[in-house]
């Protein structure tokens, strides 16, 4: 017999009781499996590629959206760089800093804390020594709390990629389209469109690899080389526009939900709900409300004990009627 069949056999007061106690055991329920979560590392990542077990992976800029993807489950969350485009209004990602790539990261990790978080290492913050560049990873580290840095570029990178390895922190490698990079490779083109261009990109990854970065992003890659290139790998490749046979997909949050004004569709994205049209005609009736004095009404007003008003305004003042 179940909670419910049983609480018929009660009082009303028991039966409301008794409903209490379901919703409470099943709320704490939800908390404990969310405080037992463990992050993914980057062995099991491995593994789930050897399995055939997609990755899911979203970013995330702040405390409420990484709160809200972990909830969902998502597998790892990514503090990209591009928070320059969506949340700091830039037109690129290269007005982002290091100090922006910490605070945020910091955000998501408040958030997030049972998700495997990788953060962006920002424009020209791992082309110069590695000295610095180790700096800048320490930050990332240590002061944002990061579990890895992702990285953008091929062999030209391995070297930075080989050191920081070797210092203990994981990296994720970036391949294809690389936003840092878009002065240089003439605007936001799809990569791997003819022969040569994907032999580049299978040497990058494989480069990448062998530095032991722990998986690799491809963006804006045709689907039959990132197919190859997947295939090729021990590691996993991380798809965003890169076809449905990559180890796993990552979209940015913002995409998803359309969280923009304007918003611009992409090709390589599945909305799932229309968070610009929802807040926008929100404010908009919140200003209507306010201009019309229908905001407040008496439901949301605290009211004073009849001595205190008599107190104020003197014996004959009328107070302001309950709801």
């Amino acid at each position: 017999m179940t909670l419910y069949a049983l609480s018929d056999l009660f009082s009303d007061s028991l039966k409301g009781f008794f409903v209490f106690i379901l919703f409470f055991t099943l709320i704490e329920r939800g908390r404990s499996t969310m405080a037992n979560k463990q992050p993914l590392n980057i062995v099991k990542m491995k593994k789930m590629k050897a399995d055939g077990i997609p990755l899911s992976m979203v970013t995330a800029y702040d405390y409420p959206s990484a709160s809200l993807a972990e909830e969902a489950g998502v597998d790892m969350i990514l503090v990209g760089d591009s928070l320059g485009n969506v949340v700091l209004g830039y037109d690129s990602t290269l007005p982002v800093t290091i100090d922006d790539m910490v605070y945020h990261t910091r955000s998501v990790v408040r958030g997030a804390g049972h998700t495997f978080i990788v953060a962006d290492m920002p424009f020209m913050t791992y082309h110069g020594s590695i000295d610095s560049t180790l700096d800048n990873v320490k930050r990332l580290m240590q002061d944002g709390h990061a579990h890895a840095v992702k990285m953008e570029g091929g062999r030209e990178i391995c070297t930075a990629v080989e050191s920081i390895v070797k210092a203990g922190v994981p990296v994720l490698g970036h391949i294809g389209l690389t936003p840092q990079s878009v002065n240089q490779i003439g605007g936001y083109r799809i990569q791997g469109k003819d022969e040569a261009d994907a032999a580049r990109l299978l040497e990058d990854a494989k480069a990448l690899e062998k530095a032991g970065a722990f998986g690799v992003v491809l963006e804006l890659v045709t689907e039959e080389v990132a197919r190859f290139i997947s295939e090729q790998l021990s590691i996993p490749t991380i798809g965003i526009g890169a076809g449905r046979y990559v180890d796993g997909q990552v979209l940015v949050f913002h995409d998803l939900f359309k969280y923009a004004s304007p918003y611009r569709d992409k090709r390589f994205v599945k909305t799932y709900g229309d968070i610009g049209t929802i807040v926008r005609d929100g404010i908009s009736q919140y200003v209507h409300d306010v201009k019309s004095r229908s905001f407040p009404d008496e439901t949301h007003v605290f009211t004073a004990d009849d001595q205190v008003v008599e107190n104020l305004y003197g014996k004959g003042k009328e107070k302001v009627a309950r709801a």
